[in-house]
């Protein structure tokens, strides 16, 4: 299905994109993303999950620290009200000739901000009455959105976490109508991105009472959203730096132990973003894992980082590799449930043609349903998982069971090492590396 209002098409030249296999030479057509193809039990699109970030997407116009905008929209307008509204005619035709059924914003990606109160509520919800309407009308759905608590320069020491209270109760005011607009669209999630929930130096932060605000900020917020309906996720996005020095959720275990310690782990998840791991000096892969160990892991920030660059550069995801470790974790979780594969990407400073915006969505669709099939297959095969299996296999009998149930005391424990006959046991980390080339590869 095509969809644009009336008369007016905004990506003109765009129809439909297509699965076409990986016979095709068609930039405008999916090579490995087949929607309707079953892998196991379910389809591609049930799998995957796909939705197209507002912000990036319809935002995100090239500007850099070192240049000025080297992209433009055709929606854009000199009134930011006759703008947000085109923006959203644009952004559901977008997401309908792609195929994406999700998406995700920020209240400034589809609404015009304001410093007066009254005119960023009333504009707000003028704009998701719109959202809605387009909705209806296409079947697309609201996987999360979140507020940009970020961005304006009140935001500047924090929000949640800002030094001066008044900060505090605006960033709430951002959140409450986020939530009432989530819930109004039928949002699957909610998202809390703490870009400013940090510090730079201690010698003017206490730390402390700092991070106890933000866990009074978000136990407050999660009473609100459920008094009004609100049935889905929380998420906390983790992210170790940039902007703020040190960040209160630096990774998936930093953000997990913050969910805990302030009583929240039956409303919150997180939302895992691959180029964040990568700053904290992880792979995806990991925190995708600790999340899913914890039960935790509520929905993926689906893009990739740069290696040479100490900066979030929000790639649209092309390596395979990173793919397909991330769908093994989420397969052997048993799936994304209620949450998806969220393309928080943007196109590179000089891809300035409107097809751009296409194909690289169709890339990062294409390199995990790639990802997809070979992560079925590695399972269904067996052959990494029975090597893990009998790797561990001194716990599954004997002692080692014993100890791994709890039934065994330390002194026992010990009294076992003065006799313990030690093999040395190879990891076979290359074989490992080669058996998943032969999958990839053939």
């Amino acid at each position: 299905m095509e969809y644009f209002v009336g008369d007016k098409e905004y990506f003109k030249g765009i129809g439909k994109i297509k699965f076409e296999g990986k016979g095709s030479d068609n930039p405008l057509a999916f090579r490995y993303y087949d929607a309707n193809k079953k892998i196991g039990t379910k389809t591609m699109a049930e799998h995957l999950r796909f939705a197209t970030a507002y912000w990036h997407s319809f935002c995100a116009n090239g500007a850099d620290p070192f240049g000025s905008p080297t992209m433009s929209f055709p929606f854009a307008n000199k009134d930011p009200m006759v703008e947000a509204m085109a923006k959203a005619d644009a952004a559901f035709e977008f997401f309908t000739k792609l195929g994406t059924p999700f998406y995700c914003f920020h209240d400034a990606d589809v609404s015009p901000m304001s410093d007066d109160a009254k005119t960023y509520e009333q504009n707000y919800h003028k704009v998701a009455a719109v959202l809605l309407q387009h909705q209806k009308e296409t079947g697309i759905k609201l996987l999360w959105n979140t507020a940009n608590a970020f961005s304006h320069p009140n935001f500047m020491n924090g929000a949640a976490t800002n030094p001066d209270f008044a900060v505090v109760s605006r960033a709430a005011l951002q959140v409450k109508n986020c939530l009432d607009v989530n819930v109004m669209l039928g949002g699957s999630n909610y998202v809390f991105w703490g870009g400013r929930e940090g510090y730079m130096t201690l010698l003017n932060t206490d730390m402390k009472r700092e991070r106890e605000h933000l866990g009074r900020f978000m136990v407050m917020a999660r009473d609100y959203g459920r008094s009004i309906g609100f049935k889905g996720n929380f998420l906390i996005e983790p992210k170790p730096m940039e902007p703020s020095k040190h960040q209160y959720d630096y990774d998936a275990q930093s953000a997990i132990a913050f969910i805990k310690d302030f009583g929240l782990e039956h409303d919150f998840k997180c939302n895992i973003e691959a180029n964040h791991a990568t700053l904290a000096g992880h792979t995806f892969a990991h925190d995708l894992q600790v999340c899913a160990d914890n039960n935790m892991l509520g929905s993926v920030d689906a893009n990739q980082g740069d290696a040479q660059n100490g900066w979030d550069t929000d790639e649209f995801p092309s390596n395979v590799y990173e793919t397909v470790s991330a769908m093994l974790v989420i397969l052997r979780k048993g799936g994304l449930e209620s949450g998806g594969l969220n393309f928080d990407a943007k196109r590179r400073r000089n891809s300035t043609d409107l097809e751009d915006l296409f194909i690289a969505h169709i890339g990062g669709m294409d390199s995990f349903a790639l990802g997809l099939e070979i992560a079925n297959k590695i399972i269904e095969d067996g052959k990494f998982d029975a090597f893990v299996k009998n790797r561990y296999a001194s716990f599954d009998s004997g002692n080692g069971k014993t100890f791994e149930k709890g039934s065994m005391d330390f002194a026992s424990l010990a009294a076992l090492g003065r006799e313990a006959k030690i093999v040395k046991t190879s990891g076979k980390q290359e074989y490992l590396k080669n058996l998943l080339n032969s999958y990839l590869f053939g």
